[in-house]
């Protein structure tokens, strides 16, 4: 799986404008099989349990909240490539201009 941090760097959407490109992700999103949907969505689990873990541990070390903020930031760069990765499959070749 090739992971995209960027819609434009998909292949097949390239020559599309960013609400096109948006729409044709999301129809692929809905055509995600049942382990592929549970795979992101254990993946978005285990970094969103962190956070809550380290906003829980404030009161005893306030630091936490730095290293919360963090994984909060990291969220976009870890989930969006993984979910472009796996709906790129979904995406037929021939989206054209006026689609």
């Amino acid at each position: 799986m090739t992971l995209y941090f960027s819609t434009k760097k998909i292949p097949q959407l390239q020559h599309l404008t960013l609400p096109q490109r948006l729409e044709a992700l999301q129809i692929a999103e809905r055509k995600l099989t049942g382990p592929e949907k549970l795979l992101l969505n254990i993946l978005k689990l285990l970094v969103v349990i962190p956070v809550f873990v380290l906003i829980i541990q404030i009161s005893t070390n306030w630091m936490a909240i730095f290293w919360a903020l963090l994984v909060t930031l990291l969220y976009p760069l870890i989930i969006k490539p993984v979910h472009h990765g796996l709906c790129v499959k979904y995406i037929p070749n021939t989206h054209r201009q006026g689609d």
